[in-house]
């Protein structure tokens, strides 16, 4: 067989070097690295061995199957390249790359140093070792169906495709859910691990993914972010239950209706009163 990158393939030992080993197909010779031997190698027996290009450019062999080489594996972004995509450590010295194209549009969206993705490896027409994203398809033949009773409980898993209309998610229990744009606060990145609750289990064992909080967890974050503003403000602020919907949405980033039941506990609770438009916070 021709030795060329990507190729798993059988290889004679025909001699030792000072690095370590000498292979040869009978026609080509190329070295295996003593950081790359695996196990005992000896002169004249034959070792299957990966074909990759060293950080140098030179046709190496290694005898550590790369990760996702024979079939999809989670591999982890060590770098992150803009223009270019990010690199994925396949468990070789030579990174593999997932190009720009492969990734979201928005550079804002591409997974961070430390994210994992579900990928498998292969080689370009100049033998560059590519990192390939799993379909969605891939991820449903991997997952397992989720069983009914898990309804409304807390989940986390990461994220692995991203649409218009929503995120999907793998789950550490193997469930592949969909989290709607309308369930999250803002878009997670491809690779981010998140938390939620199960909203949905459909027929096909799939489940739907809310990101936002249940109610009451929502309302102590928003009375939270009220009293963290005006702390900012000396125990005042300029916004009250009369104030526009659009100047409370800029400043809080939540809706009218939720600063208005936020609120309405705050004053409930004796924490903060309002007046002519303005609300303070009660001092002991």
């Amino acid at each position: 067989m021709e030795l060329r990158v990507g190729n798993l393939i059988e290889l004679e030992v025909e001699r030792e070097t000072p690095l370590g080993f000498s292979l040869t197909n009978g026609e080509e010779s190329i070295l295996l690295h003593s950081n790359e031997v695996n196990g005992e190698v000896t002169v004249g027996e034959t070792v299957k061995v990966f074909l990759y290009t060293d950080q140098k450019g030179r046709l190496s062999a290694t005898m550590h199957m790369p990760k996702g080489y024979q079939s999809h594996d989670w591999v982890e972004v060590i770098e992150v390249v803009r223009n270019l995509g990010v690199f994925i450590d396949i468990g070789l010295s030579k990174d593999a790359l997932i190009p720009a194209e492969d990734l979201p549009v928005f550079e804002s969206l591409w997974p961070k140093e430390g994210s994992l993705l579900f990928c498998r490896i292969k080689t370009d027409r100049r033998g560059m070792l590519l990192g390939k994203l799993a379909t969605h398809d891939v991820m449903l033949d991997k997952s397992v169906a989720a069983p009914k009773e898990i309804l409304n409980k807390n989940i986390q898993g990461t994220i692995y495709r991203l649409l218009k209309v929503g995120s999907y998610i793998f789950t550490n229990e193997g469930y592949v859910g969909f989290i709607h744009h309308s369930e999250r606060k803002e878009e997670p990145r491809l690779g981010d691990i998140v938390e939620g609750r199960i909203i949905d289990v459909k027929r096909d064992g799939t489940i739907n993914v809310s990101l936002l909080p249940r109610k009451q967890e929502a309302l102590d974050e928003d009375s939270q972010v009220i009293l963290d503003y005006m702390e900012t403000r000396n125990g005042t602020m300029p916004y009250s239950d009369k104030s526009a919907p659009e100047d409370i949405t800029e400043r809080f980033h939540m809706s009218k209706a939720a600063f208005k039941r936020a609120l309405g506990r705050l004053m409930k609770e004796g924490k903060v009163y309002q007046k002519e438009g303005w609300t303070y916070r009660k001092t002991e």
